[in-house]
C-alpha cells in the first residue's frame, strides 16, 4: 500500500476514533492530542501494517495502548519516594489529609442560595432532589406537571446564577 493510499484510509476511518479518545482521557483537548498522536504513530509504522487486515482495530489498538503510556508515564512522574529509611511513598493515599473548609464553605453558600429561593420554586426542587418524580411532585403539591417541571427549573436557574462562583471550581 503506498503512502498516499495508506493517507487516504487512515483519513475515512480517523473520524470514528474521536469518540474512542474522548471516552478514553474525558477532555477534549486530551482526546485531540491523543488521535494525533494516534495517527503520527500509525503515519510512521504504516510499513508494520499488513494489507487486509482491519485497519481500524490496528488504529484503535495504537489509540488505546498510547493512552495507557501516557497514562503510566503520567502516573510515574506525579510519583516521589522517599529515599529515607522509611521508603514509603509521600503521596500514598492513608498519608493524605483533607481540608474540609472548602466544602464547608461551599455548604454555607448552597444553604443561603436554596434559602433566598421563593419556597413556591424550593419545594418542588427539593422534593426532586430527595427522589421524587414529576408526577408525584405534582400529586402531592396538586399543580399539574408542567407547573412541576416549570418551578424545578426556574430553581436550578436561580441557583446556578447563584452560585457561579463554583461553576468552575474542582
Amino acid at each position: 500500500m503506498t503512502a498516499l493510499e495508506f493517507t487516504y484510509s487512515i483519513n475515512k476511518v480517523s473520524r470514528s476514533l474521536k469518540p474512542f479518545a474522548m471516552r478514553l482521557t474525558k477532555d477534549s483537548e486530551d482526546a485531540n492530542d491523543l488521535l494525533q498522536e494516534t495517527l503520527m504513530k500509525a503515519f510512521v509504522n504504516r510499513e508494520k501494517f499488513a494489507d487486509g487486515t482491519n485497519l481500524k482495530a490496528w488504529l484503535y489498538t495504537i489509540m488505546k495502548n498510547t493512552f495507557i503510556t501516557n497514562y503510566q508515564r503520567m502516573v510515574r512522574r506525579n510519583t516521589f519516594i522517599d529515599s529515607t529509611s522509611n521508603l514509603h511513598y509521600l503521596n500514598s493515599p492513608a498519608a493524605i489529609t483533607k481540608n474540609l473548609a472548602y466544602s464547608t464553605f461551599a455548604m454555607d453558600d448552597i444553604d443561603q442560595a436554596m434559602e433566598r429561593l421563593d419556597e413556591v420554586y424550593r419545594t418542588p426542587f427539593m422534593m426532586y432532589f430527595r427522589g421524587f418524580k414529576y408526577h408525584e411532585i405534582a400529586q402531592k403539591l396538586n399543580i399539574p406537571i408542567g407547573t412541576v417541571k416549570n418551578r424545578i427549573h426556574i430553581a436550578r436557574k436561580e441557583l446556578k446564577e447563584n452560585l457561579q462562583n463554583y461553576a468552575y471550581a474542582s
